[in-house]
C-alpha cells in the first residue's frame, strides 16, 4: 500500500515537471520585454497572408485587411464560443480606446461563422472593427506560430510588418500595454 502511494505520488510528480518544461518552452520575450506565448516565431510571411485574406464584415459584405498595412495593429483571433475570448473584449475594447490616439488600430477576425458573429455583435459593443474569417482563421494563426490552434490569439505588427509579440490565451493588459507603448 505505501509502495503504491510512493509510486503515485512520483508519477504525479514526473508528470508536473513535464507539464512545467513544456510551460517554460513556449515563452518567448519579444523586443518589449513582455513575455508572449507561441509555439514557433512566426514566419515572415504570415503578415502577408494577413493582408491578402478573405475577410468580410459581419453582414456577409466582402472586405479587404490591406487597409491596415502600413499601421501598428492588434489583431485578435477571437469566436463567439470562446469564453476567454469574450473574456478579454472589455479589455481590448479598453486597451483600443487609450491607443487610438497612437493610430495603433485593433481589429477582431471572427473564427466562426457570419451568423454567430453578428448575433454576438447584437449582444456586446465593441468598438473596433470585427471580421470574420471563418474556420481558415485556424490555419492563418497558425502561420504566425499558433500551432494548437487554440483561441484566443492575438498578434502586434508593428508599422513595418514585423510581429512584435503573439499571445496564445487571453491577453494580460499590462504586457500587451509593454508591447503596445514600444510601437
Amino acid at each position: 500500500m505505501k509502495t503504491k502511494r510512493i509510486l503515485a505520488g512520483a508519477a504525479v510528480a514526473i508528470v508536473a515537471a513535464g507539464i512545467g518544461a513544456f510551460a517554460s518552452h513556449s515563452l518567448l520575450t519579444n523586443d518589449g520585454g513582455e513575455v508572449a506565448h507561441a509555439a514557433q516565431p512566426a514566419p515572415q510571411n504570415a503578415v502577408a497572408q494577413l493582408w491578402a485574406a478573405p475577410v468580410t464584415d459581419p453582414n456577409g459584405k466582402p472586405q479587404s485587411l490591406n487597409l491596415f498595412k502600413g499601421h501598428p495593429v492588434v489583431i485578435n483571433f477571437w469566436a463567439s464560443w470562446c469564453g476567454p475570448c469574450v473574456e478579454e473584449m472589455p479589455a481590448l475594447s479598453q486597451l483600443q480606446r487609450q491607443y487610438a490616439h497612437k493610430g495603433i488600430e485593433f481589429v477582431g477576425l471572427g473564427v466562426d461563422s457570419d451568423k454567430n458573429v453578428q448575433a454576438f455583435l447584437q449582444k456586446v459593443q465593441i468598438n473596433y472593427p470585427v471580421f470574420v474569417i471563418g474556420f481558415g482563421g485556424a490555419d492563418l494563426a497558425r502561420a504566425f506560430g499558433n500551432n494548437a490552434g487554440g483561441l484566443p490569439f492575438t498578434v502586434v505588427i508593428d508599422a513595418k510588418g514585423n510581429v512584435r509579440s503573439t499571445k496564445l490565451g487571453q491577453i494580460q493588459p499590462a504586457e500587451l500595454k509593454q508591447t503596445l507603448d514600444a510601437l
